[in-house]
């Protein structure tokens, strides 16, 4: 990677008229943990359909913006003042939302919310990672849970799945005990893949890293409000399992992505323990009063929830009609393949107009469920795309030509 002056004259700074060298990174002191690495992120591209960053395709309705535009300008006549520092008022109102999801009665105690749930994956390796410590995963999932542990220099430790994506309870066991790790992370519903995870595989979890006596389990809830029907949410497991942290978020359900807002539920001492690694009023005025007025408007929020889980329903049923291999679904998206050469796919949407994910998992793509418009020109753009295409024995899609 070389970082260049933005200028064509490559000025140096003010009072400075030595222009910047080209600067390489290598050439910098980074830690060798962090070499090699890219930066997270999907292609952000200038394309009429935008299915590729798991968004809430569904704008806040007029109503909600008034509301957030008045929120917004009642916290800017004190925009002179820091903002609460621990930020009673949004962890109460995020408590009371969890209580029925929980079974049980969340309280303010229990939650901690932070800039978008990286930053509080981030507070938690700040807290019970680190130097001489392991984080063990099971990929494919999220990797920002591998980055953000490299970046706070803890060990990250890969395991696999199952062919299917899927997680067994004695998979899980047999990783806390031979790692012993300081943190566990667990994803439910998995990203990229979609897959939620049986309770079972969660106590299994917890009653094995309570043996070991070593770290912490976090289940990622991160796309828990778009689960079907009958899927429980792993806070229902928090009364009897101190050491167990669900991450949420609201930029998926609450359509909330650009406010950046995640939390947390957990036993009370793990939201003191993140206080001591937190930053000084780390949350600001404003993004609190933009998350409570969205807590205000729940009830419209989440009815959009059911029109994602429609489209991403449709998608299902489309692509089984067309003969590709899914992987179940309880999130906003679909994880589809089994692809001879998946960019190739992903270009020739990409041509049609329509952007999806290549996660870097040979033979798979991955497609948000987005507004029904939108949807429509992903079915017919991806059938113009394997139009003629070859389907193998073992169900490897192989494109017209390729």
């Amino acid at each position: 990677m070389t970082i260049q002056a933005s200028h064509p004259a490559e000025a140096g700074p003010a009072g400075d008229d030595r222009p910047w060298r080209p600067l390489d990174i290598d050439g910098l002191p980074l830690r060798d943990s962090l070499r090699g690495l890219s930066p997270y992120g999907a292609p952000q591209l200038d394309v009429p359909v935008l299915l590729n960053t798991n968004e809430n395709p569904h704008p806040p309705s007029i109503g909600l913006v008034d509301a957030l535009g008045k929120a917004a300008t009642l916290v800017a006549t004190e925009a002179n003042r820091y903002p609460d520092r621990d930020a009673e008022a949004l962890r109460a109102d995020l408590a009371y939302y969890l209580t029925p999801d929980a079974g049980f009665g969340v309280h303010t105690a229990q939650v901690w919310a932070a800039n978008g749930s990286n930053e509080i994956l981030q507070q938690l390796c700040q807290a019970f990672g680190g130097p001489g410590r392991v984080a063990v995963g099971f990929e494919p999932s999220y990797s920002m849970h591998r980055l953000i542990a490299l970046a706070t220099a803890t060990e990250w430790v890969r395991e696999e799945r199952a062919a299917d994506f899927t997680l067994s309870a004695e998979t899980v066991t047999a990783a806390v005990e031979r790692h012993r790790p300081a943190l566990l992370f667990l994803c439910s519903p998995n990203n990229p893949t979609g897959t939620a995870l049986p309770l079972d595989v969660v106590v299994a979890a917890c009653e094995a890293m309570a043996r070991v006596g070593s770290g912490m389990v976090v289940v990622d809830e991160a796309y828990a409000e778009f689960r079907r029907a009958g899927v429980p949410s792993a806070l229902t497991l928090l009364p009897r399992h101190p050491r167990l942290i669900v991450t949420r978020t609201m930029s998926k359900a609450f359509a909330l992505a650009g406010a950046r807002v995640g939390y947390l539920a957990a036993h009370p001492a793990v939201v003191d323990a993140l206080q001591l690694v937190r930053l000084p009023y780390h949350l600001s005025s404003f993004t609190q009063a933009v998350a409570r007025t969205a807590l205000a408007h729940a009830d419209e929020l989440l009815a959009t929830v059911e029109a994602v889980k429609a489209q991403r329903d449709r998608i299902v049923v489309e692509l089984g009609a067309l003969g590709l291999r899914l992987a179940p679904s309880d999130a906003n998206f679909v994880f589809f393949g089994l692809f001879a050469d998946q960019r190739a796919v992903w270009r020739g949407l990409l041509d049609a107009g329509v952007l999806v994910r290549d996660v870097g998992l040979p033979g798979w793509l991955r497609v948000t469920a987005g507004l029904p418009a939108e949807v429509d020109a992903f079915l017919a753009a991806l059938g113009r795309v394997l139009a003629g295409s070859d389907v193998a024995a073992d169900g490897i899609v192989t494109l017209a030509g390729g």
